[in-house]
């Protein structure tokens, strides 16, 4: 078979895969909780694991159809036509949201602890100068769609009172135990089919 080799790759992916797992998991046992935010690969994986997943499906039916023993038939080429247009509308908002907020945010750490009334936010390794009592307000949006691979994408607006708007994106955290730190600060809650900043 032409494809043979692939067996062995996708079996050493797996196994590298379940051991990553695994390590991590152990490691978290024994670590200690951090309360500093950026985007990892962990997190950005965690995102993308559904839509890379869906748009993996619908590329793999493509070589089978293309670089078959036998012409494929227009019938065969519209079905695969269908269903890797089915994958793209399922993974595709996803993959451009996630390329969007990862322009927004790949240089971003937010230091966020609770318990110390601790809140920070950097940008290019610089730090974002404001305290709680500049924020003038708080935009929550989250994605009304909860059935999407997008469900997952939501942003975080401070706008502070000198004019100045900062973003957070999903790819950073959670952001829900941050909206609900920052209560005392005027919020305005809003859900959106799809949440592009």
């Amino acid at each position: 078979m032409k494809f043979s080799f692939l067996r062995p790759l996708l079996e050493a992916a797996l196994v590298l895969l379940l051991v990553l797992g695994a390590l991590r998991w152990v490691s978290g046992l024994f670590s200690k909780r951090s309360f500093v935010y950026q985007t990892t690969a962990a997190r950005q994986m965690g995102l993308l694991f559904w839509p890379l997943l869906a748009l993996g499906a619908g590329l793999s039916v493509l070589p089978t159809v293309a670089l078959g023993t036998q012409p494929a038939s227009a019938f065969e080429w519209l079905l695969t036509g269908g269903f890797l247009l089915f994958t793209l509308l399922l993974s595709g908002p996803a993959l451009v949201l996630h390329l969007r907020y990862w322009a927004l945010n790949h240089e971003t750490v937010l230091v966020f602890e609770p318990t110390e009334n601790r809140f920070e936010v950097y940008e290019n390794g610089q730090r974002v100068g404001f305290a709680q009592r500049d924020l003038g307000q708080v935009e929550r949006v989250t994605c009304r769609a909860r059935r999407t691979f997008w469900a997952k994408y939501d942003y975080l607006r401070l706008h502070l009172a000198d004019g100045r708007v900062l973003v957070l994106t999903a790819l950073l955290t959670d952001l829900e135990p941050l909206t609900t730190f920052l209560r005392s600060v005027p919020t305005t809650r809003r859900s959106a089919h799809w949440c592009w900043v």
